[in-house]
């Protein structure tokens, strides 16, 4: 054997062994000319493909989405609201509100989400908020409670009037996943087409999204709401489900109409690789052999979790108990309902926890011997009584 078939070999196990150290992995080959992108599973929040996605940005219209949630979370979207003048006069995009005019705040938040009506954004926080200032201040408690780490609002509709506002494409994912948990906030965002009152025409106004993946470049488009300013460029949110899976892209300071495209490349790519699986059952934990709790502890529902073929050995699931009293044996109903949690790891990161339930002994099998015998006892006197 020549010395270059040597080193052929050797340059070969190398590789073989190197590859078969490292447990297998999809990595993420979408192209995107956006400075920030993401796409995320709408119902774990995995990350499948990011691109300085935590990094602050404008974020310019795909504002509004935080400003439509808080409006439909206000209870208050029967109620008519009277338009301003500072609404009325809000630069860039509008709905064409005129002062004085009085519209439901349900319309308001349809005008809003499909025709980013900026006069719809001030009309919306000036009766919500109590003043515009007063909305953003609402805006950024709630950024605060969903876990937005790296947002800021400044106003409710995204114009460049302050760098004191701005998101990542990460929280944008975030506040989009949360959003969509709301029905209401589902059928606006994804409506192709709205008609509101005109109290000036006896024609209605008819409004149509601007979100041309859902109007007819992507048949699995849900929703979303694109965004443009000078400063910001182009900005988009878009949601996609197909096959039961539900997914949601960003993509920030876009140079061009491309991001369209972009976001059809990112879902196409999670849908075409990826699927659920199974990670954990419902019902009794085979695993648990504590005796107190052997055959009664149990998970409520099951967990599933989006990953392709070769990514199935990266889980390790931890049960974590308390533990337990010696009198729980003689007396199972002083066992605490939750006995526990479960870790679910994904790659070695914690990505849930689940609570472990104690199944209580059946209320039948707990009757006494007298109970089950005046049971007996009064069936035959029923059955006697009906001859």
């Amino acid at each position: 054997m020549g010395v270059h078939m040597k080193r052929f070999l050797i340059i070969l196990l190398v590789s073989i062994l190197i590859i078969h150290m490292f447990p297998k992995k999809s990595f993420a080959s979408v192209s995107v000319n956006s400075a920030a992108a993401i796409v995320m599973d709408q119902k774990t929040g995995r990350v499948f493909f990011e691109k300085n996605a935590n990094e602050p940005m404008k974020i310019a219209s795909i504002t509004k989405i935080m400003t439509a949630i808080i409006a439909i979370e206000s209870g208050k979207l029967d109620e008519e609201v009277t338009i301003s003048k500072n609404a009325v006069n809000t630069e860039g995009s509008s709905i064409y509100l005129k002062e004085k005019e009085k519209m439901k705040l349900e319309d308001l938040v349809y005008g809003l989400m499909l025709r980013s009506g900026n006069d719809a954004a001030v009309a919306i926080a000036e009766y919500v908020g109590g003043s515009v200032e007063g909305f953003v201040y609402l805006m950024n408690e709630k950024a605060a409670q969903i876990g937005m780490k790296n947002t800021h609002f400044a106003n409710p509709h995204g114009l460049d009037d302050s760098d004191e506002h701005y998101s990542t494409a990460y929280d944008m994912a975030i506040l989009t996943k949360y959003a969509m948990q709301n029905d209401k906030y589902k059928e606006i965002a994804g409506t192709k087409v709205h008609y509101a009152p005109n109290p000036s025409s006896k024609w209605d106004r008819k409004w149509t999204n601007k979100n041309r993946l859902l109007t007819g470049l992507y048949k699995y488009s849900t929703g979303g709401k694109t965004g443009y300013t000078k400063k910001a460029h182009r900005t988009l949110v878009s949601t996609a489900s197909k096959d039961g899976m539900d997914l949601i892209a960003v993509t920030l300071n876009s140079p061009s109409s491309g991001d369209w495209n972009e976001h059809i490349r990112m879902f196409e790519f999670v849908f075409s690789d990826f699927e659920y699986q199974t990670i954990l059952k419902d019902g009794n934990i085979e695993d648990v052999k504590n005796s107190i709790y052997k055959n009664r502890a149990y998970l409520a529902r099951a967990y599933q979790y989006p990953i392709t073929d070769e990514e199935k050995d990266l889980f390790k699931v931890e049960y974590r108990l308390i533990k337990p009293k010696k009198n729980w044996k003689k007396n199972p109903e002083n066992v605490p309902e939750i006995i526990g949690k479960t870790e679910i790891y994904f790659d070695d990161k914690l990505i849930q926890t689940m609570p472990i339930y104690y199944k209580y002994e059946d209320a039948e099998t707990k009757k006494s011997f007298f109970d089950v015998a005046k049971q007996i006892f009064g069936t035959i006197i029923g059955v006697k009584a009906n001859d």
